[in-house]
C-alpha cells in the first residue's frame, strides 16, 4: 500500500532540480516545549543526524512528533497521521519541493506549515506561504526557536478555524490577511502582521520583547528593533491599542 501511494505521488509531482538537497543543520539542544500531547507535529527534514537530534529534543519535552525524510513521505504522512502542524524543509530529497509544499497545502488546507529554508531562498518562499497560517524559519536555527514557532502556530491553529479574530474594533481575517480598525482597512507589512498576530494570541496579557523576538523574527531581534516595529504598528492600528508595561513588555488592549 505504501509503495502504491508513493508511486501515485511521484507521478503527480515534478522531479527535483539537479544538484540535490542542501544539508540540514541545527545549532542548539533541547528546550522546554509545553505543547498539548494531542497536537501531533510532523517533521519533514532531510535524513541527517541533526534532524534526528531535533526529533529527540522535541520528544524529550513531551511533544507528539514524527519524522519523515523525503517529499513523498510527507505527502503520505499528511493523509495517514492527521498532523496538527507540519514542519517541512524546502530542500527535502525527492520531487521538486515547491510542488510538494503546494500539494501539502492543498491536501491539508487548515493545517499550519513552518517551512525551513536557507537564507538565500527566504524571499522566494514568502510567495508560497498562506498569510498568517504559515511561517518560515531560516536555517541553521536553534531548537528552542523552532519550539517557540511550534507553540505559536498550535496556539493560533484552533482560532484559524473561524478565520476572523476580533479584539474590540480591531478585526483580522486570517484567511486573507485583511486587517480593519474601526471598519477601515489597514495595510500592514509582513513583519507588522506577524507582530500583531503574536500580540493577539494572548490579548490583555503582557508579552515580553524577547518572546516577540523569537516568535516574529527568524533571527532574534534586538529589543530596540521590536520597539521600532511596535511604533510602526501603533501608527497603523492606534497608539492606544498597544500599552507598554515598563520593564516587562507590551499589552494589546481594546
Amino acid at each position: 500500500m505504501a509503495g502504491a501511494s508513493a508511486g501515485r505521488w511521484a507521478a503527480m509531482l515534478p522531479a527535483a532540480p539537479p544538484g540535490g538537497a542542501s544539508s540540514y543543520t541545527s545549532t542548539a539542544a533541547s528546550a522546554r516545549v509545553p505543547v498539548p500531547p494531542n497536537d501531533h507535529v510532523l517533521l519533514a527534514l532531510p535524513p541527517t543526524a541533526a534532524s534526528a537530534s531535533v526529533l529527540r529534543s522535541l520528544r524529550s519535552e513531551g511533544v507528539s512528533v514524527s519524522l519523515v525524510s523525503d517529499g513523498i513521505g510527507v505527502l503520505d504522512a499528511v493523509r495517514t497521521r492527521d498532523p496538527a502542524l507540519i514542519v517541512i524543509d524546502v530542500d527535502l530529497p525527492g520531487p521538486d519541493q515547491a510542488a510538494v509544499l503546494a500539494a501539502v497545502q492543498s491536501e491539508a488546507p487548515t493545517v499550519p506549515v513552518i517551512a525551513v529554508t536557507p537564507r538565500e531562498r527566504r524571499l522566494a518562499l514568502l510567495g508560497q506561504l498562506r498569510g498568517d497560517r504559515d511561517d518560515f524559519l531560516v536555517r541553521p536555527f536553534a531548537v528552542d526557536e523552532l519550539a517557540a514557532r511550534i507553540r505559536l502556530r498550535l496556539r493560533l491553529g484552533p482560532v484559524l478555524e473561524n478565520t476572523v479574530l476580533r479584539h474590540g474594533e480591531l478585526v483580522v481575517d486570517t484567511e486573507f490577511g485583511d486587517v480593519t480598525v474601526d471598519g477601515q482597512p489597514v495595510a500592514l507589512s509582513p513583519t507588522e502582521y506577524a507582530l500583531l498576530m503574536a500580540l493577539m494570541a494572548t490579548p490583555g496579557d503582557v508579552v515580553a520583547p524577547d518572546r516577540l523576538s523569537r516568535e516574529v523574527w527568524s533571527d532574534p531581534a534586538s529589543p530596540n528593533l521590536v520597539q521600532v516595529y511596535i511604533s510602526y504598528l501603533r501608527r497603523k492600528i492606534g497608539a492606544e491599542r498597544i500599552r507598554t508595561v515598563r520593564g516587562e513588555g507590551y499589552v494589546l488592549e481594546d
